[in-house]
């Protein structure tokens, strides 16, 4: 094993997970994770079936004895969200994760580990390869696509599954079980702009970066700054009092992921070059005072760039800007039935310039239909104003909390056995798989469990090692009395 692996228990565990850490596995990329996974199907002689997008899902018989035990699904998925810091150089298509061990917690060096949720299916390939697990009949699912909007899991057909009984095992806080999450959609907004021959002057990309990011479900509520926003609202002071000229705004990697980094190429007389950067300075220190500790590693730069041929117009430039200062970003509604849980919210994700066209990408959650329905229009009148065409896609079902079904009632048990307390039961402000495949499968009872990782969607992710043995403990505790 590489030395951050090295001596980690369980090793059952471990190993298939510094395995995937080896397998570039970004979304809609997941081709070599799955025949990792299917080579070890195959090895043990179980049988597999693989729908027409890329699912796979694998069948083990009951140990002797347990024939007669209901069946339980075991299901993650394969993929793995590809984010970098500024300057790492590291290519997600071919290069492996290179982990790194931090006393209790595993991270990697300047991108996401993928512990999100690489755990989980490493812990369903260790249960697979067991033989000193006295489990009753069980499935296995591996999901593609779960980390850009649920497709994989939204495409999987019903009547493929047996179980009774869904194990979801990617929950990321020891200590709980996840029992409900919200639905979503994505709302992208898109505008035609006019390009001008660029005025005679430099060029400079300014850029923000520094900023933490994060989930944009479960990490929402935190105060986290929006890259776009701040570099919206920096260019529109600058466009306020200077004639700027703008080329292109991008920013974000992701609808599920809040925006860390963004950047702007703009053009401007060089004699003005100190009021931009002073302006800039100014709106830096503001922002650093806003977020305060929220986000502290905030930075507003500005550095020369090669000069461009074109600009936008100045109309659409200013209406693009406005826009993405504007639109709202974080917390609309909170849950009034259960303490601390968000029930409604929207996320500024990415804005990309590509040739003519301006896109910005968001996306809406609520664990009520109706509130997300709200949201997402809310945001789609908001950007028809500013002269966008707005479409919306990749909605996906919530999942409605049972915490008196059988289920939950058979994990408390074990959980209580095993670590003297029961669970503290969670809805999650975030997609799981449990709503989409769940909602093929009426009757299915479902529960989500898994490990601690901290900051997943960004490079600062990590798993806490410890709580993997608990985990898999907890795993095989409750396989064993289902």
């Amino acid at each position: 094993m590489t030395p951050a692996l090295a001596n980690l228990q369980p090793q059952a565990v471990w190993k298939h997970f510094e395995r995937l850490a080896a397998i570039p596995r970004a979304s809609t990329k997941e081709a070599a994770a799955r025949e990792y996974v299917l080579a070890l199907a195959v090895k043990l002689g179980l049988e597999s079936v693989q729908d027409e997008v890329g699912n796979l899902v694998v069948r083990k018989p009951a140990r002797p004895g347990r024939e007669g035990a209901p069946m339980a699904l075991l299901q993650g998925h394969l993929d793995m969200v590809c984010e970098k810091n500024e300057g790492t150089v590291h290519n997600f298509d071919v290069d492996p994760i290179k982990v790194v061990r931090d006393d209790d917690w595993l991270k990697a060096d300047g991108t996401t580990l993928g512990s999100d949720n690489g755990v989980g299916v490493s812990a369903a390939l260790a249960v697979m390869e067991s033989n000193d697990i006295a489990h009753g009949p069980l499935e296995f699912l591996f999901t593609v696509d779960e980390e850009s909007g649920l497709t994989g899991a939204s495409a999987f057909p019903g009547g493929l599954l047996k179980s009774k009984y869904f194990l979801n095992l990617d929950n990321e806080e020891k200590g709980t079980l996840c029992i409900g999450c919200s639905g979503g959609v994505k709302t992208t907004a898109r505008r035609k702009v006019g390009l001008r021959p660029a005025d005679s002057g430099s060029a400079w990309r300014i850029k923000v970066s520094g900023l933490k990011g994060g989930h944009s479900g479960v990490d929402i509520h935190q105060g986290r700054g929006n890259a776009l926003r701040i570099m919206g609202q920096v260019l529109q002071v600058l466009l306020d009092r200077l004639p700027v000229q703008i080329t292109e705004i991008n920013g974000g990697s992701a609808q599920n992921a809040i925006p860390r980094e963004a950047a702007a190429l703009v053009v401007l007389d060089p004699s003005r070059e100190n009021e931009m950067k002073s302006l800039v300075a100014t709106a830096e220190n503001g922002y650093r005072t806003d977020l305060g500790g929220f986000d502290s590693g905030l930075q507003v730069t500005v550095e020369k760039s090669d000069r461009p041929d074109k600009v936008m117009d100045a109309d659409d430039a200013r209406e693009t800007v406005a826009l993405l200062a504007i639109l709202h970003h974080g917390v609309l509604a909170m849950s009034p039935d259960v303490a601390g849980l968000v029930q409604t919210s929207t996320n500024l994700a990415t804005v990309s310039t590509k040739g003519e066209v301006v896109e910005i990408v968001t996306s809406q959650r609520s664990a009520i239909e109706s509130s997300m329905r709200a949201a997402a229009r809310m945001v789609a009148t908001i950007c028809e104003l500013a002269g966008f065409e707005v479409e919306h896609g990749g909605k996906y079902p919530g999942w409605k909390a049972e915490p008196n079904s059988e289920i939950v009632r058979k994990l408390q048990e074990m959980h209580k056995k095993l670590f003297g307390e029961p669970a503290k039961l969670i809805a999650m402000h975030a997609g799981l798989e449990c709503g989409v495949i769940g909602e093929k499968y009426p009757g299915m009872q479902m529960v989500s469990f898994g490990p601690t990782i901290v900051d997943p969607h960004s490079p600062n992710e990590r798993v806490q090692i410890s709580s993997v043995e608990g985990f898999w403990n907890y795993l095989k505790l409750v396989l064993e009395n289902l």
